[in-house]
């Protein structure tokens, strides 16, 4: 069996790994979207975070029981399995076994599903409870995009929907989240891009936008390539990269890391949502490529 999917529409062509449902290629034309990963800046492509978002302090405790679950959760470990396909979508699942339960007491099933249609990539993430009692969890998409973009050249920055706070938080030593923030140079709904910005994640925590582009800083749409990246029920926003590579990672959260003072049930966990035995929660995210007037994908 291939360790990998494919979808397409038009000029349009997405891989997609069996190995945590990631997204390994998205190819409009001969424009290549997604990081293809290097040892050298970071190893992955686009990982599912399932069922915790950042880092832990120690693990999770439920019910007074500590579990060892560690940043952004198992499922980019997981092997899924393909329960629907067509030639332009795909559904891929991953149901609770031996290995998740040591690390997260729940039974559950976690969908992802990666629709194209011409230049236009949807991913909807799906949690269903499959337990007999309530289930806390957290999840989200950690896509990496080329940086250049594919036909751009010089600076680029993000654009939000909305005008967003111009500090995030600091995160603490052990990838925790701390109360104390540090100023960006954001400009009312304009982020320049810098290496130096990327010493730690941006996160953008209950953002006002519910959109966000990455872009050339000259221009707009309808002159340069840009990729846009719409949000349904996802309150948190990150960017990240690590400082001089290529690549920007924008990504989209239900929750977020352990709070600096927390040590509580996963319940209590500021931004986890909970399901009922039986209950579903779904969130999507709409990814539009443009590549402008006159501009090469090549």
């Amino acid at each position: 069996m291939s360790a990998w999917i494919e979808i397409a529409s038009g000029e349009t062509l997405a891989r997609i790994a069996l190995r945590g449902a990631e997204l390994k290629s998205w190819r409009v034309g001969e424009g290549e979207l997604i990081w293809p990963g290097d040892g050298k800046y970071w190893a992955e492509s686009a990982p599912l975070l399932f069922p915790v978002v950042g880092w832990t302090r120690d693990g999770i405790v439920v019910d007074g029981q500590r579990y060892p679950l560690g940043l952004h959760g198992f499922a980019r470990g997981e092997d899924f399995t393909l329960v629907e396909q067509a030639a332009n979508r795909a559904r891929l699942r991953l149901r609770a076994n031996a290995e998740t339960r040591a690390l997260y007491p729940f039974d559950f099933n976690f969908d992802v599903e990666y629709i194209i249609q011409d230049n236009i990539l949807s991913v909807f993430l799906e949690v269903k409870n499959e337990d007999r009692a309530p289930l806390a969890f957290a999840c989200g998409l950690h896509p990496g995009f080329v940086w250049p973009l594919p036909g751009a050249r010089g600076p680029h920055v993000v654009r939000f929907d909305a005008a967003e706070r111009a500090e995030v938080p600091v995160i603490a030593p052990g990838g925790l989240f701390s109360s104390r923030t540090r100023s960006i140079p954001l400009r009312g709904r304009e982020l320049d891009l810098t290496p130096e910005l990327f010493d730690e994640a941006l996160c953008f925590l209950n953002a006002r936008s519910s959109a966000l582009e990455f872009a050339p800083a000259q221009g707009g749409p309808s002159v340069g390539p840009s990729l846009r990246m719409e949000l349904e029920n996802f309150p948190h926003i990150a960017l990240w990269s690590r400082p001089g590579a290529p690549f920007l990672c924008l990504e989209a959260w239900t929750g977020h890391g352990d709070p600096e003072e927390f040590c509580g049930d996963i319940f209590a966990k500021p931004s986890m949502r909970k399901l009922a035995p039986g209950e579903t929660d779904r969130s999507a995210a709409r990814l539009v490529w443009r590549p402008g007037k006159n501009r090469s994908l090549g």
